[in-house]
Order: C-alpha cells, then sequence, then structure tokens
C-alpha cells in the first residue's frame, strides 16, 4: 500500500519524506486555505513546490463545476508538473471531466466518493484513482473501511485498473484497517502517520535496553 499525505504544509510534506516511506500528496481547497493560499500564481507556485519536494503523484483539486470550468482548469493543473494528479468531484459534469482527461493521458483523482456506485462509475471514466472519504463516512454512523473491502472486491472482479484510494483517514488503525481491506492507497494527515510509530512495549523495551547498556559501561 502506497502512503500519500494529506496536506499542504510544506514542513509536514518535508517530514513525512524524510522518513521515506512517503509515495505522494493529497491537497483540497481546504487545506490550501489553511496555509493562507491564494490567488492563481500562489497555488500554481505552491504545487510547484510541492511537486519538486516529493518524487510522486501530486493531487490538485479544481475549483469549478462545470464540465467546461473542470477541463480547462484541470489543464491548467496538469501543465504544471508531470506528477500532477487533476482531482475531480464525484459529480455528474465530474465523470464527464474525468472520461474528457482519461481520453487525454491526463491523470485524475476522482473525490468525495461515498458509496460503491460512485466508484464504479469513477472507474467506468478511467480515473486513475477513487478517493472513498471514510472518516467522513464513519461519522454518519457507517463503517467507511466496509466501503474500501466492498470496492476493492468490485474492482477486483471487474478487472478495473482504478487504484482505491482511502482518503479522510482520522486515526492510526484506519490506516491498519484499509491495509488489511487492501487499499492501493492511503492518504493521511502527519499525525496518524507517525501515529504508526507508537507503542507502549516500544518504549519500555528501549528504555530497558538503554539501561542495560549503561550498566555495561
Amino acid at each position: 500500500m502506497k502512503f500519500f499525505i494529506d496536506t499542504a504544509n510544506l514542513d509536514q510534506i518535508r517530514e513525512a519524506n524524510e522518513l521515506g516511506i512517503l509515495d505522494g500528496v493529497t491537497t483540497n481547497p481546504s487545506l490550501m486555505a489553511k496555509e493562507g493560499i491564494k490567488g492563481e500564481e500562489a497555488i500554481r507556485q505552491h504545487y510547484l513546490t510541492i511537486c519538486e519536494m516529493v518524487d510522486g503523484p501530486v493531487s490538485a483539486e479544481v475549483l469549478g463545476t462545470t464540465f467546461e470550468g473542470m477541463v480547462e482548469e484541470g489543464k491548467k493543473l496538469a501543465a504544471i508538473h508531470k506528477n500532477i494528479v487533476v482531482k475531480i468531484p464525484m459529480t455528474k459534469d465530474g465523470i464527464k471531466a474525468i472520461k474528457w482527461f482519461t481520453d487525454n493521458d491526463i491523470q485524475t483523482n476522482c473525490t468525495l466518493v461515498f458509496s460503491a456506485g460512485q466508484a464504479i462509475l469513477a472507474a467506468k471514466a478511467g480515473a486513475t484513482y477513487v478517493s472513498p472519504f471514510i472518516g467522513r463516512i464513519d461519522d454518519s454512523s457507517w463503517d467507511g473501511v466496509q466501503l474500501i473491502e466492498q470496492i476493492v472486491n468490485i474492482y477486483n472482479s471487474q478487472g478495473f485498473m482504478t487504484e482505491v484510494l482511502a482518503a479522510s483517514i482520522r486515526t492510526p488503525l484506519h490506516i491498519v484497517r484499509c491495509a488489511e481491506a487492501g487499499a492501493d492507497v492511503c492518504t493521511c494527515p502527519l499525525p496518524s502517520i507517525l501515529g504508526l510509530l507508537k507503542h507502549p512495549l516500544t518504549d519500555l523495551g528501549l528504555a530497558q535496553f538503554l539501561k542495560d547498556a549503561e550498566s555495561m559501561k
């Protein structure tokens, strides 16, 4: 399973990349706004900086809602760097735009997916990635990881090449469960990634090793 970091914060991207396990980055308008990135040129430059930091896919989301608007904006985003993946919302016009990008050899990430039916449409249109938002599904009292497993099973049985990208990750346990469910990619905030490092027995064991090593001097 590939690891993407879900942020627009350059320091967090750098820290995750230095771990040596980072495969890519996902962003969205909310994450950009959180970093105070405003204006078309500032956004373009920020994406370029991220692409130069990480050797892997970088999802850049369109802001338009019409087919024409998504295509026009997506073409500009894809021109920024070869690693840009155009992030398109799961809407009727979004599916049309994904098909257009597929036909023109531009990678896409279909976002805001909450059902297997939506995931099927995204795959039929040729999306490179499909992003089910499992944390938001959990918020509505359903099991988001079950949706990941369902989509993985459908894609495997139908031979779809679209990769399942588990999004809206809230905890390290989400990451582990998505790996068990067969997700191709997990996009996570930095605290969830770092949370995988932690276990009390590791801390206790290391403390004991260091104590024993000190007694040997």
